[in-house]
């Protein structure tokens, strides 16, 4: 079971403020992302350059120990806890920083990807299983989470790609980058597309099944490779994926997966991770230079960010004077906690843990329904490379980006405005 249909059963109850008056935040779109902006740097990327989950409004946060990594509480995903998604979130918030800086040439911009580069290479130093990737260190700057997972994978690809095709990596840099990247991979297709974790588990996730989840991110990883190396196997490999067929209940061919582009069902919306899926597209779009199959990646990006459209109008929802409860002591949880042996037994604790942490702390299942879910989606319509229908849309994204005030949001989730204001504002340029 992935994070998406958990949340989905643990966040049904909340059904948020609804005799409240609705009230947004007192001020423009381009005003409202200068705050998120602040709020990102001010209070969520910590001393390792990695972005937390949560922190208090102050900026406090209180990090799992090396022991509590160790015997994996609340439990060994790390789910529900301030590491829970570091490189998820660095590499995904790379392509804000990458888009202001093509914009705006701020060196400040270029300083703020260079870091974020930084903790994503950290991320992917921290374990001795080669090509683990890592979701953020504990205390002593070292202990992790056993697992990481393909959500957190793919943003670790993805956002080292943004930093070298912006061109802002120095030679030494991008030797580093195409290195780690290298290792990272070949470890990865050993294991047959599956992520790799540390004992006892072994492995965790992977890219090698057929859907929309998976389908773009093993094309994507494929030409980024040959793109990196040169090496004609990986333009092989990417081609024979291409045409390959799969699917549970559905048999498309990869390439075909991708040109259906994102799809929910009515009750489960999940544009934070599906991004991923997206972005591949959207990176695959960038690097292919054969014009049909870029038709076909466009016409993906293009059902995707019209489904994304659904979601914005949740943004209206959000209160920014709600006062409902969260509770900071994630290790209220702990109180559940067993030993996990499998991922499996991880995964069965970790929704038992969510139920009853949505009760105590009904906050959170307000900012990911109602922040998290609208600000991706926002981000999403501005993936379509049609500059024309973006342009059409850009007032509905902005009022998205305008509603919330970040200064009182909890958790980092709404990091996407900011590359959706910037790739509105390239649009318009």
């Amino acid at each position: 079971m992935k994070r998406r249909t958990l949340l989905r059963t643990a966040l049904a109850p909340i059904a948020g403020p609804a005799l409240l008056p609705r009230r947004s935040f007192a001020g423009d779109a381009s005003t409202a992302v200068t705050v998120a902006h602040s709020e990102i740097w001010r209070r969520f990327i910590d001393k390792h350059d990695i972005m937390l989950d949560f922190t208090t409004l102050d900026g406090a946060v209180s990090l799992p120990t090396p022991e509590e990594c160790r015997l994996g509480k609340p439990n060994a995903l790390g789910w529900w806890s301030p590491i829970e998604n570091g490189a998820m979130f660095n590499g995904l918030y790379m392509d804000a920083m990458v888009s202001r800086w093509r914009v705006t040439k701020e060196e400040a911009a270029a300083a703020k990807a260079r870091r974020l580069m930084s903790g994503l290479l950290f991320l992917n130093s921290i374990s001795d299983v080669e090509g683990f990737v890592g979701r953020g260190v504990t205390t002593d700057g070292r202990s992790h989470y056993p697992m990481g997972s393909n959500d957190q994978t793919f943003p670790w690809y993805f956002g080292l790609w943004r930093y070298l095709d912006s061109g802002l990596a120095t030679e030494e840099e991008r030797e580093r980058i195409v290195k780690r990247l290298t290792i990272t991979t070949a470890a990865i297709v050993k294991l047959k597309w599956q992520m790799p974790a540390e004992a006892p588990f072994g492995i965790r996730g992977g890219f090698g099944g057929y859907s929309f989840e998976s389908s773009p991110r093993l094309l994507f990883v494929s030409k980024l490779m040959h793109l990196l190396t040169g090496d004609a196997s990986w333009d092989k490999n990417y081609r024979d994926a291409l045409t390959a067929t799969g699917g549970t209940e559905e048999k498309l061919s990869r390439i075909e997966w991708c040109e259906r582009g994102m799809t929910f069902d009515a009750r489960n919306r999940h544009s934070w991770t599906a991004a991923c899926g997206v972005n591949a597209l959207r990176g695959l779009w960038e690097m292919e230079k054969d014009e049909t199959l870029r038709a076909r990646y466009a016409h993906g990006l293009q059902a995707s960010a019209d489904v994304a459209m659904e979601s914005l109008p949740l943004a209206e929802e959000f209160d920014n004077a709600d006062t409902s409860r969260f509770e900071h002591d994630w290790r209220v949880m702990n109180a559940e906690w067993r030993p996990q042996q499998t991922e499996q037994e991880a995964q069965t604790l970790a929704e038992a843990q969510l139920r009853n942490f949505g009760k105590i702390a009904p906050r959170r299942g307000l900012e990911t329904r109602l922040v998290r879910e609208p600000t991706f989606a926002a981000w999403i319509v501005t993936l379509a490379p049609d500059k024309a229908i973006l342009r059409t849309r850009t007032d509905a994204v902005q009022r998205v980006i305008a509603h919330y005030d970040y200064a009182k949001l909890i958790y980092s989730q709404f990091f996407p405005v900011e590359s959706a204001w910037w790739r509105c504002r390239e649009a318009a340029a």
